[in-house]
This record gives structure tokens, C-alpha cells and sequence, in this order.
């Protein structure tokens, strides 16, 4: 323990070496099921705030998140009891970015786009610095950092703010990154499943309710990379998404659209293609509310630092309100002592 912390005593996740100990605190499904912290099914938003010192790690910082034990991974060749995987919301130190603030949310509990993990992430742009758990008291009540994340469901928006501020992130070439590339295809089996007939590259086996198809109804701006007499290359920027539009000059002399490819996918805010959270029965298939950590096959160490404390909104916070729950890092720190 730390014997303070913005709201009194502090809680540390250790680097532990032992793979048999991997610490957090956790509410147990049968004590959360339906209470208010439970957020799951249509129309319901949620924020995930979390005040913390990150000396290490890129993982879970606190939510409602089981990985389930159907990976299909080295970690999990010997388990014998196999679990779907039993994610609502959770919110974590970076993942892809680490240090970043990263929401998570899923519609089904298990896995995105037909890729073994839930893919519906965002992170912000701002990266929190890595401080040693063990830094002088000054320099650790200097170090409080405010990790958040909020989904909006009438905007179907999840977006990851440090320090109330969300910040713009795009991936470029989604198609090469080891995990968005499946969003990548889920974007482009979309695309061609709209086009009449069976199109070179479509899959008719992919499932429709996992296509990533962000709107593009609203052109933010356009810019030519190429241009010759008879083609024309643009890159069309819409909120979530960048397109590369090839165009070639028809018989007629008018330029005529002939592809197009996904160039850049915004990854902070990150648009949710469902209208829903997964909504667990009271039948062991919903997950514990953790902080540290989230139940996960791999024993690797994940986050590790200070945690100093947890909320959870059923509604999406506006970034006025984020700000005002950031500046209380910067308050006096209360020792444990003060705390009744």
C-alpha cells in the first residue's frame, strides 16, 4: 500500500515473478449480475475512469472482461475446461499503443471480425509516461495520471481520453497491422458483399453482422495523390476512415471511379458497428468486475504501478466532465490516514 493517493489509500501491482501469482481485485459475477455496473444490451453507454501511476505493462486496468479460454493459443493447449470468452467493457493501458488510455467493448463476448480476439478498441493519442512504482513520494504524487474511456451509443462511438483529452489517431495501411488487418477484411468483405454478384476477394462465408463498414455519407476532404490524363487517384477522408478512390477517364471524356481501397482507419474515436453490448445470462456465461487485471489464459505480467482509484459511469461523460475529473490528480493528495 501507498498510504495515499487522490482519494486515500493506493492500491500496487507488482512485476511478481512467480507465474502462479498474478494479484487484482475483483467483484464476482454473482454479487455484479444486474446491478448497476453491469452494463450490457442496446442503448446503453459507459465510461470506465481510472486513476494510476504506469510503471510497466500495456493491459487491463479495470472492467468487466473474461478472455475466455477458446483462444486457441500455446496458453491454453492444456486447459481442460474450455470458456467462451465473456468481455462487456473494460478499459486498459495502451494494448497496440501502450501507455495509451484503450476502451474496449463487445457485442457477443468473444472474438471480432472472425480473429481470435475482440478487435473494438480506441486509444488516445496521448501516451502516459512509465514512472518506477518505487519513485520518491514526490515524484509518484507528481505522476497520477487519469486513463478513460467512454462509449456513446447514439453516436456509436468508443473513444480513450488521458487526461480528459481524447486526440485523433488514425493507423495507416490497416491492411499490414498483425490485428487490425482483420478489420481491414471485415471492411473490404463489406464492400464487395454490396456489389451484385459474387466479386474477386469475396468471401460469402463471412458473417455479415461482423462487416466493418463505418459511414462514409459525410466527405471531410479530399486530396489527389496522383493525376495523368486518363487516371486520377484521390484519398477521401470521412471521420472514420481514409479511401484511396482510383478514377479513369471513360469514353465520354468524365472521370469514373474503377476502386477503391481502405488507406487509414481511425483508431481514437473508433466507430462500434453494433448496436448493443453483450448481455450475459445469469448462467455463468457473464464475467467478474476486475481491477489490475482481467481473467486471461496468459500469465504474462500485465499492468503494473498504482492504482489510486476506479468509476463507472452508465452514461458517456462529456470531455468538460473528464477534465474535471482529471484535474483531481492534481489536488492535494490525501494520505490514508485522513480517510475515515
Amino acid at each position: 500500500m501507498l498510504g495515499r493517493g487522490p482519494f486515500g489509500e493506493a492500491i500496487r501491482i507488482r512485476q511478481e515473478t512467480d507465474t502462479t501469482f498474478r494479484p487484482f481485485l475483483f467483484v464476482p459475477r454473482a454479487r455484479l449480475h444486474d446491478s448497476p455496473i453491469d452494463l450490457k444490451g442496446p442503448n446503453q453507454s459507459v465510461t470506465v475512469v481510472v486513476w494510476a501511476i504506469r510503471e510497466s505493462g500495456n493491459h487491463a486496468l479495470a472492467g468487466i472482461w473474461h478472455e475466455g479460454t477458446d483462444l486457441k493459443q500455446t496458453e491454453t493447449a492444456t486447459i481442460k475446461k474450455i470458456e467462451r470468452g465473456q468481455r462487456q467493457y473494460a478499459l486498459f493501458a495502451g494494448l497496440n499503443q501502450t501507455g495509451a488510455a484503450c476502451g474496449h467493448i463487445s457485442e457477443n463476448g468473444a472474438s471480432s471480425f472472425l480473429n481470435r480476439y475482440a478487435l473494438h478498441k480506441a486509444n488516445s493519442a496521448a501516451i502516459a509516461p512509465a514512472v518506477p512504482a518505487d519513485s520518491p513520494a514526490a515524484v509518484l504524487d507528481a505522476a497520477w495520471q487519469c486513463f478513460a474511456m467512454t462509449y456513446n451509443h447514439a453516436t456509436h462511438e468508443l473513444t480513450g481520453w488521458l487526461n480528459g483529452v481524447a486526440g485523433d489517431r488514425w493507423l495507416e495501411n490497416p491492411k499490414t497491422d498483425p490485428l487490425i488487418k482483420s478489420a481491414y477484411n471485415a471492411w473490404l468483405q463489406g464492400r464487395l458483399h454490396r456489389e451484385p454478384g459474387l466479386q474477386p476477394g469475396e468471401d460469402p462465408a463471412f458473417p455479415p453482422d461482423q462487416f466493418y463498414n463505418p459511414p462514409e455519407d459525410q466527405l471531410v476532404s479530399t486530396k489527389t495523390l496522383s493525376s495523368s490524363t486518363d487516371e486520377r487517384v484521390e484519398l477521401r477522408e470521412f471521420r472514420y476512415t481514409r479511401i484511396a478512390v482510383t478514377l479513369r477517364r471513360g469514353a465520354d471524356g468524365n472521370f469514373v471511379e474503377t476502386a477503391r481501397d481502405l488507406a487509414a482507419l481511425r483508431l481514437n474515436p473508433w466507430w462500434f458497428s453494433h448496436d448493443r453490448l453483450y448481455t450475459p445470462a445469469n448462467d455463468g456465461t457473464g464475467g467478474p468486475f476486475t481491477i489490475g487485471r482481467v481473467i486471461h489464459s496468459g500469465r504474462g505480467v500485465g499492468f503494473t504501478g498504482w492504482i489510486g482509484g476506479v468509476a463507472v459511469f452508465n452514461r458517456a461523460l462529456r470531455a468538460d466532465e473528464l477534465r474535471a475529473l482529471s484535474a483531481l490528480r492534481q489536488l492535494p493528495i490525501i494520505t490514508a490516514a485522513a480517510v475515515p
